[in-house]
């Protein structure tokens, strides 16, 4: 590898908060809701120019659940309020009416789970107007590029945008970039999805005049919950975090999307794609390791430092709790990750990536910066009664 030297430069501060947000997806929303929530100055960071993430601009337009397919309700707060909002004008297709009603448990039983799909325009729009709403300072086409440290601290993100490049002081930083690119640029360890990411094409279509959503290629529903039209074969799988890997992907999708199109005319069908993804359908690429690392093994009424509960997506009956030490490195005392790149076993990433998980720990990460500037120093019982008195629960035995 070649290597040029740049020149020397100063870069001027052009901002400050007290807490910072990197990515607005639904980990950085609910950070930052909840840091505003405790009346802090927040500054959200969106590389895009619409809020939701893959959940949106990624068009996995599906929540997944928030119960334990036996009839409870397990993720509260937030995701209470968001699973609500993505469905305020209409659902897209899954709707479980006995959720949205007092149902009893029993009527909740053996039917859909507490699972909606909703349009991503829509939905990012609400989220937009309840930032905003709440004092929230969103700048959208920004990347942050680097962090300066103090004494375990980050003390300035650096960012670029179309104003050119600057820094942004900071008393303290939430990571929901969803590939821990803060923590990885502040010296926090890292680990890098080895089995990597296969191809994924989701878009909408108009088909004879009916909407149409195509989870095309990898689909994070099991056959038992979904309706998918045709499936995508692909041997593409790469790791999310190479520039050049992430531009073929995306061609590829691209490419695919067109050639199915074309398929659908040929076999007769009036299909109109309306809409693409924007951003590549990548689920899972680089994480942390925290101090705790998050296992099937671990009880949830043991863990002291529990931040939220969250079901498994994937089958009836095992409810988790999230570990704050999951969330965090001693490397860097105010930086804490939220959304899909928390510290994780493998097949509990597969678990913790989703939009129910993001919003437990961005509304837990916002709420810990809301009362407090670094995880040091940070009151985990003060934490869980401001957690519980915003509508979480923190361990099984408090569902019902």
């Amino acid at each position: 590898m070649e290597w040029i030297k740049e020149l020397a430069r100063e870069t001027a501060v052009s901002d400050q908060c007290q807490v910072l947000v990197v990515g607005g997806g639904f980990a950085g929303v609910s950070a930052a809701l909840a840091a505003a929530r405790c009346g802090k100055r927040v500054i959200l960071l969106e590389r895009e120019y619409m809020l939701g993430g893959l959940g949106t601009a990624g068009l996995i337009t599906i929540y997944l659940p928030i119960c334990d397919g036996l009839g409870h309700q397990v993720c509260y707060g937030m995701n209470d309020e968001f699973i609500r909002l993505s469905v305020k004008h209409g659902s897209e297709g899954r709707y479980p009416a006995h959720w949205f009603t007092q149902a009893t448990v029993e009527a909740r039983k053996n039917k859909m789970r507490f699972m909606v799909q909703y349009n991503p325009h829509l939905l990012a729009i609400e989220l937009e107007a309840l930032l905003l709403d709440a004092g929230v300072e969103i700048l959208y086409g920004t990347l942050a590029c680097g962090t300066v440290l103090e004494n375990r601290r980050i003390t300035a993100v650096i960012v670029e945008n179309k104003s050119g490049r600057s820094a942004i002081a900071v008393d303290s930083v939430i990571d929901c970039t969803g590939d821990a690119d803060i923590a990885a640029m502040s010296g926090v360890p890292t680990c890098i999805n080895t089995d990597g990411n296969p191809l994924a094409a989701w878009y909408y279509h108009i088909t004879d005049g009916q909407l149409h959503l195509n989870q095309f290629g990898l689909a994070d529903v099991r056959n038992d919950m979904e309706d998918r039209e045709q499936t995508l074969t692909s041997n593409l799988r790469i790791s999310g975090l190479d520039a050049k890997e992430v531009s073929r992907f995306a061609a590829a999708a691209h490419q695919a999307i067109g050639q199915d199109v074309e398929e659908r005319r040929k076999r007769g069908a009036d299909t109109v794609p309306v809409t693409i993804a924007t951003i590549p359908q990548l689920r899972m690429t680089r994480r942390i390791q925290g101090e705790t690392t998050i296992s099937q093994t671990m009880p949830p009424e043991q863990i002291s430092d529990s931040v939220g509960l969250y079901s498994d997506w994937t089958k009836p009956g095992p409810v988790y709790a999230l570990p704050l030490g999951a969330m965090y490195h001693h490397a860097v005392s105010n930086l804490l990750v939220a959304g899909r790149c928390l510290s994780a076993d493998h097949d509990m990433w597969n678990l913790t990536r989703v939009i129910p998980v993001c919003v437990v720990s961005g509304q837990a990460a916002g709420t810990a910066f809301g009362i407090g500037k670094d995880v040091d120093s940070l009151d985990i019982t003060q934490l869980q009664t401001m957690l519980k008195k915003a509508g979480v629960r923190l361990y099984p035995r408090e569902i019902c």
